[in-house]
């Protein structure tokens, strides 16, 4: 990158015998030679087909940066290299003008401006951004994973949100307790933690790149914690009295988790966490919890069915209800995870957005514990003509009749079996109901719109929670946490049915249908247990069946040509009048 040619004579590497070589180009395809002669090479070779970005000017290249191009007779030893870009930004080799030029088009577009021809960067090069009073530095290429290690996704801030209200739910049960977050990238999670919920917590962050190591205890200076080095003692200091004390560690997840027992761990890897597991269950503390994001949505949302199978062991097809099916097929996941190590789940939370699937759940040890969490998996029957479903019951005999007639009234199989997936309830209303507190009291205001709505779903009502302020923020003794097992039962309350049924999916052709909280009032009335869904705008979470759903929808259902001939009646009575 450069803004004359001039500049490229500077970059050449002169010989001992007063000759220069050519910097983007092998010694056998242009020998050294003299400054008049290699100007005129680097202005007709390099400088004429240059890619113009932010005053530069990106020269080709051809040097061996890529691997060879195999010839004629698909042997590569004897092929040729190809000349080719470097990207500024992302470092990817482009052989093409036009595609290299589009590439740093989609570059802009997503704000990735900042070349990384500047060298090492500085303090003036990271951005600072700010999320729930914690300050973070931000690499200039923070929102490509695969170029940048130091990764930083600005729309989970809604995940990382729920994941602290859940901590502060567990830091009023137990004080203090240990919580690890096992992929600290820029550390913000972590620095959250320790930074509002001080003493209550004793936070560790781990990750394998020393890159990401080197940011978060810049960040932990920028937010005045402390870092602790663990046995070693501290290993930094901030100015002034720090807040919070963070222990930061370049160790993988799996050993940190092996080697010491923690009481909430939080995996957040880039894609599916099946891989981390098992080393967190196997040294969780009882009744401590464990938070798994996925963000494997290709796989989760039934568009990679293959990969589905291999990582998560479940059978699955698209359907109306595929953010469910996903969050149910994870937790099934986690179940099978805790159950290797002789313990049961009670899932606390599970939530599905376009991003990210979320589960929370509280660790049972015991054999006995982990065979109820087993029996909770079972395989679920989808009739793939009209979408209806059920779970198949405990026992030896199948059973796998539908309450829809789609088998008897088209020729061919119409159901298969999905799964296997987790049976059991997605909330526990306790919980949640200590998280909204939590979201109140540290003015968390963009998700506490969502924890209401799971409240809601939770009970399977259309009624809105409430919640009493009086109870935030007050820590439990040591007699209150003892009880906690006692206290699980209660939190859990009537638990809702599976799935939901989407109206629009459903509507009748020719009519038109109720507005969505009409209808849900037309549900409750006829005597069904009703309430919306996080997982779909359109869903209804009911325990009637796809046959008493749609007979409501159409009871209550006008048609369409009514509206056109009152419609045109009233024009024509304006008219006459």
């Amino acid at each position: 990158m450069t803004r004359n040619a001039s500049a490229l004579v500077i970059l050449c590497f002169p010989s001992p015998a007063g000759r220069k070589s050519c910097p983007l180009c092998p010694e056998e395809k242009f020998k050294a030679c003299y400054s008049h002669k290699l100007r005129r090479h680097l202005q007709n070779l390099h400088w004429k087909v240059y890619v113009e970005f932010e005053g530069q000017r990106m020269c080709i290249c051809h040097l061996p940066c890529r691997n060879l191009k195999p010839s004629l007779s698909g042997d590569q030893a004897s092929g040729r290299h190809v000349a080719h870009y470097h990207c500024v930004v992302c470092s990817v080799t482009i052989a093409r003008k036009t595609d290299m030029i589009s590439h740093l088009k989609r570059h802009v577009n997503k704000g990735e401006t900042e070349a990384s021809y500047s060298g090492a960067p500085s303090s003036q090069a990271y951005e600072i951004m700010k999320e729930l009073g914690t300050n973070v530095q931000l690499l200039p290429n923070h929102t490509t994973p695969q170029k940048s290690d130091t990764y930083f996704n600005r729309k989970m801030k809604t995940n990382r949100q729920l994941v602290f209200c859940s901590l502060a739910v567990l830091a009023e049960e137990r004080n203090p307790l240990e919580c690890l977050d096992a992929f600290g990238a820029t550390g913000i999670m972590g620095l959250q933690w320790a930074k509002h919920l001080r003493n209550a917590v004793k936070v560790t962050i781990t990750d394998i790149s020393d890159t990401c190591v080197k940011m978060i205890k810049e960040n932990c200076e920028l937010n005045h914690i402390r870092v602790d080095g663990g046995s070693r003692g501290v290993s930094s200091e901030v100015e002034g009295l720090p807040i919070a004390t963070v222990e930061v560690a370049k160790m993988d997840a799996n050993v940190m988790m092996h080697l010491r027992p923690f009481d909430y761990i939080h995996l957040d890897p880039f894609g599916t966490a099946v891989n981390y597991l098992d080393a967190a269950f196997r040294n969780v503390r009882n009744l401590g919890i464990i938070s798994v994001t996925s963000t494997d949505t290709g796989s989760l949302y039934a568009k990679s069915p293959n990969v589905t199978l291999r990582h998560y062991g479940c059978h699955i097809v698209r359907t109306e209800y595929y953010k469910e099916l996903a969050a149910r097929m994870v937790v099934a996941t986690v179940a099978r995870a805790a159950a290797r190590c002789n313990k049961g789940i009670e899932v606390l939370l599970a939530v599905a957005l376009e991003h990210f699937v979320l589960v929370v759940v509280r660790v049972l040890r015991g054999p006995m514990q982990a065979d109820e969490s087993a029996k909770k998996l079972r395989k679920l029957v989808h009739c793939q003509w009209c979408e209806e479903r059920v779970f198949l019951k405990l026992g030896t005999m199948v059973d796998d009749t539908l309450p829809c007639n789609c088998h008897g009234s088209l020729p061919g199989k119409t159901a298969v079996q999905l799964g296997p997936l987790w049976a059991g309830p997605l909330f526990n209303t306790g919980f949640l109901r200590r998280m909204l507190s939590a979201a109140v009291h540290h003015s968390m205001d963009d998700v506490q719109p969502l924890v209401k709505t799971l409240i809601c779903e939770s009970e399977c009502t259309t009624f809105k929670c409430n919640i009493h302020a009086s109870s935030a923020g007050k820590r439990k003794t040591g007699e209150d946490s003892g009880n906690v097992v006692k206290k699980l039962k209660s939190d859990a309350s009537l638990e809702h049915p599976p799935f939901y049924y989407s109206i629009h999916r459903h509507s009748i052709r020719g009519m038109n249908m109720p507005k969505l909280n009409k209808f849900l009032q037309y549900l409750t009335e006829a005597g069904f247990r009703v309430s919306r869904t996080h997982f779909d705008p359109t869903g209804v979470r009911t325990d009637a069946t796809l046959e008493q759903f749609k007979s409501v929808l159409t009871k209550y259902s006008v048609p369409t040509y009514i509206n056109a001939t009152t419609t045109q009646t009233s024009v024509s009575t304006e008219k006459t009048l």
